[in-house]
């Protein structure tokens, strides 16, 4: 049973919300990813919304840009956690996105990442999960070794070679 819900306004959010459904996959999290839209297909929204704990959803990942509504409105509808995701927008760069998620009324939080941080919305899921599922946990653990270990690489690198030679 998927624990964790992705969903984004538009198919054309689909390259940047992958990154949340990659991150899941790397921590082994079960996940379903789909298309629905708040302002055009507000029935089938609020379907998914209302059912998706009865669904086994534990997290939300909502991805959105433009006037980005889609995150609020399922935590208005949702009673666990929910993630936005600002998508990068033509007219103003996704700031209007992400003032449209983090913007919410009392009692109606979403934890927002950066414009287009879907990779850690994936992450913030985990994290999320892992206070309950000690294998998750301890992948998360591993990950943040394995992110120590390249940046531990690249700095030997940039020391043995120099800048200009790192640079090329």
């Amino acid at each position: 049973m998927a624990k964790v819900g992705i969903v984004m306004g538009s198919d054309s959010d689909l390259p940047v919300m992958s990154k949340a459904a990659e991150m899941l996959e790397k921590f082994g999290i079960d996940y379903e990813i789909t298309v629905i839209s708040a302002h055009r297909m507000p029935d089938i929204f609020f379907d998914y919304a209302t059912k998706a704990e009865e669904n086994g959803f534990k997290v939300i990942i909502a991805g959105a840009g433009g006037a980005a509504h889609l995150p609020g409105m399922a935590a208005a509808i949702f009673t666990m956690p929910v993630i936005g995701v600002p998508i990068h927008s033509k007219a103003l760069s996704g700031v209007d996105s992400l003032y449209s998620i983090v913007q919410m009324p009392a009692g109606i939080p979403v934890a927002t990442v950066a414009i287009d941080g879907a990779a850690n919305a994936g992450i913030l899921a985990a994290k999320i999960l892992a206070t309950s599922d000690p294998e998750i946990l301890e992948k998360l653990k591993a990950y943040k070794e394995e992110l120590k270990d390249s940046v531990v690489a690249k700095k030997e690198k940039l020391e043995k070679v120099g800048y200009k030679e790192y640079m090329k």
